[in-house]
């Protein structure tokens, strides 16, 4: 057994979390001498009670670690551990970072710039083409976005980095083999394959009111900032802001609707000293030093070699539909035979394609 497997049993060991498995690391040589100590010996370890040290002394009879790195290897994930390279580094520096990441696709170097983009389940029109467009612009001039995998602005978010080209990274408060909610099956999989999908917690760990708070701290924890688009005041979503400043962290805000109640959250975070967000530049220009302004593609301006150019099949059929004339989305919906949500998600790629422009109404025209 080497370290890595070693930090693996260590993960699945009940009671054993990361602040208890930091104090551990740091009274023994290694994660393989914790599992070869006594619970005498782990006794003497602060923090460590009679149950806890009774557990990991009998390690081997409480955990399957050979069934756990056989589901490993099967499922196509890997484990990322503080001493890689790819851990991430914005990570390290909170107060109780993983000692292991469950991790399908691929972390990179590059995620050291990356942005949360969170907010309610529960969520508005408005909200999720907000999503998406924060998360386009960001993805494209190379920022990491990362959010939560959930239901709403965190699917937009993902949606909208996916159909840039650039990385999105979620977040999962579940084993990473379970899919929740399960209509994300198939984003899951065009996340791991342009980014990574992560988690802390082992195989088959189902989802609790433990698990999404701890999910919460990943987001935060590493990330240079989190932007909140749209939530109540009672949205998991403020849980990650929060922790996102007690990290020292910037914290964005969305304003919305003075009377919408899935607004209430946003506009108490601005209140309280977050950053009003409306649109990537204010997001930008707090990190100035990573992103000069005259060193960086701009995200709302045209680029003639922007990559995302390229159009899917979706839309192109859209785009060929629209003349010169103005047409209702409606029009386009009816004309063009696709589902209205194929063809929302068409209009807003042509849209950050610059290839088409908005008018008021859902009314939609060519740029010339």
């Amino acid at each position: 057994m080497d370290d890595r497997e070693a930090l693996v049993a260590l993960n699945l060991i009940e009671g054993i979390g990361p602040v208890r498995a930091r104090q551990l690391l740091e009274h023994f040589a290694g994660p393989v001498a914790i599992l070869q100590a006594s619970a005498a010996q782990l006794q003497r370890v602060g923090g460590i009670g009679p149950e806890t040290a009774a557990s990991i002394a009998g390690w081997e009879k409480n955990i399957d670690l050979k069934g756990e790195l056989d589901r490993i290897e099967k499922f196509g994930c890997h484990i990322v551990v503080q001493s890689d390279e790819t851990y991430p580094e914005l990570l390290k520096q909170i107060y109780d970072p993983p000692i292991v990441l469950y991790v399908k696709g691929t972390l990179s170097v590059k995620d050291k710039n990356a942005v949360a983009v969170v907010g309610s389940r529960m969520t508005t029109h408005y909200g999720m083409e907000t999503a998406r467009k924060l998360a386009f612009q960001l993805a494209y001039i190379g920022v990491t976005v990362v959010s939560g995998g959930a239901r709403g602005i965190d699917t937009a978010a993902h949606q909208g980095a996916l159909h840039s080209k650039g990385r999105t990274i979620a977040i999962l408060g579940t084993g990473i083999n379970i899919v929740f909610p399960a209509e994300n099956a198939e984003l899951f999989e065009r996340i791991a394959a342009q980014g990574a999908v992560v988690t802390q917690f082992p195989f088959n760990r189902k989802a609790d009111k433990q698990s999404f708070p701890i999910r919460n701290r990943l987001v935060a924890g590493m990330t240079l900032g989190t932007v909140v688009v749209e939530a109540n005041l009672t949205s998991g979503a403020l849980i990650t802001a929060k922790m996102a400043a007690d990290n020292g962290r910037q914290v964005f805000a969305v304003p919305g609707r003075i009377d919408s109640p899935r607004s209430k959250g946003c506009h108490e975070l601005i209140k309280n000293g977050a950053k009003l967000c409306e649109g990537a530049e204010d997001i930008l220009c707090e990190f100035e030093y990573l992103f000069p302004a005259n060193n960086r593609p701009s995200p709302l301006k045209d680029s003639p070699n922007l990559p995302a150019l390229s159009l899917s099949d979706n839309e192109t059929a859209v785009y060929d539909l629209i003349d010169n004339e103005e047409m209702a989305i409606d029009d386009l919906i009816r004309r063009s035979g696709l589902p209205a949500s194929a063809v929302s998600v068409a209009l807003l790629g042509l849209e950050m394609k610059r290839l088409l422009r908005q008018l008021p109404g859902k009314v939609f025209v060519k740029n010339t």
